[in-house]
């Protein structure tokens, strides 16, 4: 019953009286706060006719396209990137980045316009448009590559404080904590507002690329043809595991289910669109230029360095203290740190909406505890099972990085698919149905992704069947 009060859009014409807080205080915890929430943005939409009040209204619409796209930028990101850069330099993987961009902005687009127009989470519309099988199996599905892509985070958290000289004992649970209150503790809106802090610390990454002193000339002419020449081949197996590695770090099947569930429980509206798409700008224009910055810093420093595709985050710690000195290895450091937090927080709350939009319980931050116990507590404890994992002494860092964001881009293809065929239907999007257009690009990219994924396989399993060296 609250969560159907809850799709029901407040008035925008007249302003409405609000109601007293007697009233208020008289609804469960959650609802209330979703409740308050959804009437300061009625009461933002209605002042929004000065350029403050557009202002203010484009501020507070400010969240889910940053946090998901600087959310992307995570450790395990942080460790691709470098790996692309130290191993093929400034070359072909600079403007790649550029056309991933593009590529997660309209991915990323679609779930704006489902979340606003059906007011439903990612997982609740595939439960309730395609039955429990698929439901199950999309589950299952984020799951799976959540808990797997946490354990790159809590790496990079462990890796990052050993640096600092702070044990991987203190580090990790500390981080479990501050995930954890973060989501069971705060209200939606100051979680939102922590989280855009701690996402925006990921810009530590481009004063690091201009410490390394690059050929900015080398750089510019990377955009336009030059240095693309691929040593091995493109079809050789390191620049395959790459080219997946890097596009799994820039659109994977968490970032569907966070974006729509967050778009949903922030409480955007049909007409809220043009702001989100605006929101998702800014945060793939911050991802990219995050991206680019790592792999300009690692060809300027890491470019040489023995195994330079498989390398984890210690060995560029220590090739950096080496190259820029103690400070630049401690700002590194700080950043991993600061990747990895972001993207656990973000990704636990993925998990937490999935289960519960699946199971049809309590599905919003602002939920207390108490009544939301089925909500959070199986994200943490996905969450913890991570952090665990990573305490593991002799784990193959490097190896565990790439194969996860490999495993997210053998997972997108069928998240593209469901995302796909909800925003074709026209029952639950009516004019805001995809466009032939629309269709045709989406369709591509998920080709691309499946002769991607297909080219890994047979250069992995049988390596001189492609040609290559």
């Amino acid at each position: 019953m609250t969560e159907r009060l809850l799709e029901l859009p407040l008035p925008v014409m007249a302003p409405p009286s609000p109601p007293s807080p007697t009233v208020l205080e008289l609804l469960p915890d959650g609802l209330e706060h979703r409740l308050r929430d959804r009437m300061h943005l009625a009461e933002l939409r209605r002042n929004a006719s000065g350029w403050r009040g557009r202002l203010a209204l484009g501020l507070a619409l400010i969240g889910p396209g940053v946090l998901v796209m600087l959310g992307d930028n995570d450790a395990g990101g942080v460790v691709t990137y470098a790996q692309t850069g130290a191993t093929y330099g400034l070359g072909v993987f600079l403007p790649m980045m550029v056309l991933l961009g593009v590529v997660a902005y309209v991915v990323q687009e679609m779930t704006v316009r489902l979340g606003a127009v059906t007011r439903r989470g990612h997982a609740e519309l595939i439960w309730m448009r395609y039955g429990a099988f698929w439901g199950w199996f999309s589950l299952i599905d984020l799951i799976v590559a959540n808990v797997l892509t946490l354990m790159t985070e809590f790496v990079g958290i462990r890796l990052g404080g050993q640096a600092l000289g702070l044990p991987a004992w203190l580090t990790v649970p500390a981080a479990l904590g501050f995930i954890t209150y973060a989501l069971v503790g705060l209200r939606y809106w100051t979680w939102e507002r922590i989280s855009l802090f701690v996402a925006a610390l990921n810009l530590v990454f481009v004063p690091l690329a201009l410490l390394a002193h690059p050929d900015w000339h080398a750089v510019a002419r990377a955009f336009v043809g030059h240095g693309w020449a691929v040593p091995g081949g493109v079809l050789s197996l390191t620049f395959l595991i790459l080219v997946s590695a890097n596009i799994g770090t820039t659109i994977a099947p968490w970032q569907l289910f966070f974006q729509q569930s967050c778009v949903v429980d922030k409480g955007l509206l049909p007409q809220d669109i043009k702001a989100g798409r605006r929101d998702l700008m800014l945060g793939v224009a911050g991802m990219v230029v995050v991206a680019l910055a790592l792999i300009v810093l690692a060809a300027q420093t890491l470019k040489g360095v023995p195994g330079a595709h498989g390398l984890d985050a210690g060995v560029m710690l220590h090739a950096l203290r080496q190259r820029l000195g103690d400070a630049a290895m401690s700002l590194f450091a700080l950043g991993l740190m600061e990747a990895g937090l972001i993207a656990a927080i973000v990704i636990t709350a993925s998990s937490a909406w999935a289960v519960g939009e699946a199971f049809g319980i309590e599905r919003s931050i602002n939920a207390a505890p108490r009544q939301a116990l089925g909500f959070y507590l199986p994200a943490i404890v996905g969450t913890a099972v991570a952090a665990a994992v990573v305490m593991i002494p002799g784990l193959d860092l490097g190896f565990l990085n790439l194969s996860v964001q490999v495993v997210a881009t053998v997972f997108m293809p069928a998240a593209m698919l469901f995302l796909l065929m909800l925003l074709n239907d026209r029952e639950l999007m009516g004019v805001h149905v995809n466009s032939a257009a629309r269709n045709a690009v989406s369709i591509a990219i998920m080709l691309a992704l499946i002769a991607c994924n297909g080219l890994y396989g047979v250069a992995a399993l049988f390596p001189h069947a492609l040609g290559a060296r």
